[in-house]
């Protein structure tokens, strides 16, 4: 399980560049004590990079960003190419910023959902066929066979079990069960912009893990 939480607050300060360059090296290996010493010491910096719009400063949090990006950064350690700590630095911000813009994205489609992206009332079964249908950007509201059928759901339901636990509490609450952001930021401790970067990117990590599955969903079903 991941933990983030350790990350807020002041940060080690140790602005030693050939430490950098180990724990670089390290972070790049896979060494996830390593990202975390590095996250510690730039994070800050990145954060005092972003501007949040006056429009967006009471729905989204400044520390619920980082924490998102902090948890992308673990998730996409593969992807890390940096080897100075600027390159680190401008990663790093990338993830920020790509977090932040979709998240006011998510924010202002709240304003006017997509009537197929939001749960009806009904079965279980039905809410992870919605979800499917979002997921594979069907254009059409019914499921297939194959898309209500045991299979799919078990797919989705092992896709969510690999999610990290941020992301899955947040599909369960808002895409399974219906609730409206604000009410699963409350749930959750979050600000409202958290719950929609973090489903923004549970959504993402929901298509990689489940492949190509436009085979749920077939416009003539």
């Amino acid at each position: 399980m991941l933990r983030v939480g350790h990350f807020s607050g002041d940060p080690e300060r140790r602005p030693v560049a050939h430490a950098d360059d180990q724990r670089l090296g390290a972070a790049a290996a896979g060494d996830m004590d390593a990202l975390a010493a590095l996250l510690r010491e730039h994070g800050p910096e990145v954060r005092r990079r972003l501007h949040i719009s006056s429009v967006w400063r009471g729905v989204l949090d400044p520390a619920d960003l980082m924490q998102v990006t902090y948890l992308e950064a673990f998730l996409r350690l593969d992807q890390l190419e940096a080897r100075t700590s600027e390159t680190f630095v401008a990663w790093l911000t990338r993830l920020a910023q790509n977090n932040l813009l979709d998240g006011i994205k998510e924010l202002e489609r709240q304003k006017r959902p997509d009537p197929r992206a939001r749960i009806r009332s009904g079965s279980s079964d039905s809410s992870g066929s919605t979800l499917l249908a979002h997921l594979c950007n069907s254009s059409t509201e019914t499921p297939s066979r194959d898309a209500a059928g045991k299979e799919s759901q078990q797919a989705l339901a092992a896709a969510l079990e690999q999610l990290p636990p941020p992301y899955a509490e947040v599909v369960r609450l808002h895409d399974l069960e219906g609730r409206p952001v604000a009410e699963v930021a409350a749930m959750l401790g979050r600000s409202p912009g958290a719950v929609c970067m973090l489903r923004i990117r549970a959504l993402d990590r929901l298509r990689e893990l489940l492949g190509s599955e436009s085979r749920f969903f077939s416009d003539g079903a």
